[in-house]
């Protein structure tokens, strides 16, 4: 069919930011090139077009503007030849480089945190999460408005003002403080609630496994060929970010609790984990850690690292912990790799489900060794008493005598006072 005359067609597609990736190695072991990698990651997650990368390598970073003079300049030549519109850099500017970087270079400016709150942003689905995501907006744009000037208004619309969290840059510092406030009061009664259904589940005395693990490691995969639990699961970074609790019933009955948290990931902004800290501790309320490797990646030695400094950061520490080396589909040779820090490993593939019953086995056998065996004849008007042993242990032998109910099985420790 002919296009009629005079009729224009546009492309409504949504166009991408395009931009360029910027960071300083100052020598102190940091793997510059791979922490760009990520950052390039984190940039097509937010759905911008990285056209360029640079680095200087500099004894510190610039107090006024992140990066020296020649490599502003080399930056805005860049910028011209790209057609960029933004450039993103892997460390957390100050409110003046912020100010100073952007003023240089006429062009929008924006740091690793707030790429990673935008993303946050994006991603968030429940109530709580949206509010997790708007205080840690809040926060730093509370400490990054004095100074900023005209960068606030270059930032305009699209990454690093999406979400929750959009409220006006220019926005008074005490509407601020008092919206954080109020967001506080809400998460406050949220955290309430999560306290019950905590207390909830230790009362039921059902072993609850967390599940941690660097962003996109397969962890949101595991849960659902574990559980069936229908999360989202993308490969892309921070895919979700509300936290899921779902039971699984093994063959020999034990019921288990599974709980995915969110990822980690270098230089995880300390306004996140502030304001995800209620969510992020579940796994401190965990009978066992489930580390979620992804064995595929070159640089899992780091993001396994990367892990255990955050879950010490949250006082997470001396709990069974059993890595699962994920991605066995991929690479067959992952099944070398070992983790000093884990009571125990397996290779798995969390999307074909190679290894998985396996790891549960192993997750039985962590569970178990916390159980006590107990072998006793029970009268038969304390034939109930079993039901608590099937919900709670395993029972391993019921046999009816003339005497009573003769039972071996494991219990929990608490199960001994109830049982008698």
């Amino acid at each position: 069919m002919p296009v009629s005359e005079g009729k224009a067609f546009f492309d409504t597609e949504k166009q991408k930011e395009k931009a360029i990736l910027l960071a300083v190695d100052i020598g102190d072991g940091t793997d510059v090139d791979a922490s760009l990698d990520e950052l390039e990651e984190l940039a097509k997650t937010a759905e911008a077009e990285v056209v360029g990368r640079l680095i200087q390598a500099r004894d510190a970073f610039h107090p006024a503007t992140y990066i020296g003079k020649g490599k502003i300049d080399e930056v805005r030549d860049m910028a011209a030849f790209t057609e960029a519109d933004m450039l993103i850099c892997d460390d957390e500017l100050s409110p003046a480089q912020m100010k100073n970087l952007s003023d240089e270079l006429g062009m929008k400016v924006i740091d690793r945190t707030v790429l990673i709150l935008d993303i946050f942003a994006a991603h968030a689905r429940t109530g709580e999460g949206k509010l997790q995501v708007e205080l840690a907006q809040l926060r730093y744009r509370s400490s990054h408005l004095i100074g900023m000037g005209k960068v606030l208004s270059r930032l305009g619309g699209g990454i690093g003002t999406r979400g929750p969290g959009e409220t006006k840059l220019e926005v008074d510092r005490r509407q601020i403080r008092d919206r954080i406030s109020t967001l506080n009061a809400k998460l406050k009664d949220m955290v309430k609630n999560r306290e019950v259904m905590r207390a909830e589940r230790s009362e039921a005395s059902i072993p609850t496994i967390a599940i941690v693990g660097y962003t996109n490691a397969g962890k949101s995969t595991l849960i659902n060929r574990l559980t069936d639990a229908g999360v989202l699961s993308e490969d892309k970074l921070f895919a979700t970010l509300d936290t899921t609790t779902r039971s699984l019933v093994t063959e020999s009955g034990q019921k288990i609790l599974f709980t995915d948290t969110v990822g980690f990931i270098h230089k995880l902004p300390h306004t996140l984990i502030k304001a995800f800290r209620s969510t992020l501790e579940e796994a401190g309320y965990a009978d066992i850690l489930l580390h979620v490797v992804d064995g595929s990646n070159p640089r899992h030695e780091e993001q396994m690292k990367v892990v255990y400094a955050t879950l010490k950061e949250l006082d997470i520490e001396g709990k069974p912990v059993l890595t699962a080396i994920n991605k066995c589909d991929i690479n067959p040779l992952i099944k070398d790799i070992k983790d000093p820090m884990a009571d125990d490993r397996v290779c798995i593939s969390a999307k074909t489900g190679e290894g998985v019953d396996e790891l549960l086995e192993k997750l039985e056998a962590i569970i178990n060794s916390s159980m006590i065996d107990i072998e006793k004849v029970f009268p038969f008007d304390q034939a109930g008493r079993l039901q608590y042993i099937r919900q709670k242990g395993q029972l391993l032998e019921e046999t009816y005598r003339e005497d009573g109910i003769y039972v071996r099985a494991k219990i929990p420790p608490e199960g001994l006072h109830l049982l008698g």
